[in-house]
């Protein structure tokens, strides 16, 4: 679907899998990729957060290290922090394969949405267990939609690559009769 919605698709995977001589490969995938990078960016900016948060939730409850337990307030900023840990790598994946194999905006938007679900449930979490589980829903919901969106657009790579039929296409077409 990426590529559907980019009219310069082909002649920039013609340039970036057989570059020409003096045509500069990295600039082509940076100025593709910056948002993809800037979502990114911004959730390690959100993990360092939730990391300092538990620093200074460690000072406030005198629970030192190697310690995880003992204060009911500081375990559940601990549990937050741990928990939106856990699940960084499926998001940053699944970020990025949406993005570059379905469509980048639409990654984009999700990818927003997930982070600020993510600061919503630190939040709520840190506050009270029951205050986490409408954004941990939400969270979830947008993972999923990531996984889908990748899911998509690489098996349309598949296809369109190995047997010549690009399932996207076939569907728009379809469904404008």
């Amino acid at each position: 679907m990426h590529h559907l919605l980019d009219p310069n698709f082909v002649e920039k995977q013609k340039l970036l899998s057989c570059p020409h001589p003096g045509e500069n490969r990295s600039a082509i995938m940076l100025e593709d990729f910056a948002p993809l990078a800037l979502i990114t960016i911004l959730g390690v900016l959100e993990q360092a957060y939730f990391t300092l948060q538990v620093i200074y939730a460690r000072r406030k409850f005198h629970v030192s290290p190697p310690a995880v337990s003992g204060n009911e307030d500081f375990e559940r900023v601990y549990r937050a922090h741990l928990n939106s840990s856990e699940y960084y790598p499926l998001f940053v994946s699944m970020l990025w394969i949406a993005g570059v194999f379905f469509s980048q905006a639409l990654a984009v938007c999700i990818g927003i949405l997930y982070l600020y679900s993510r600061y919503k449930y630190f939040k709520g979490y840190s506050e009270s267990a029951l205050k986490r589980l409408r954004p941990m829903y939400f969270g979830a919901t947008m993972l999923w939609i990531l996984i889908g969106l990748a899911s998509l657009g690489v098996l349309n790579q598949l296809c369109s690559q190995y047997l010549g039929y690009n399932p996207i296409t076939a569907t728009r077409s379809y469904v404008e009769l």
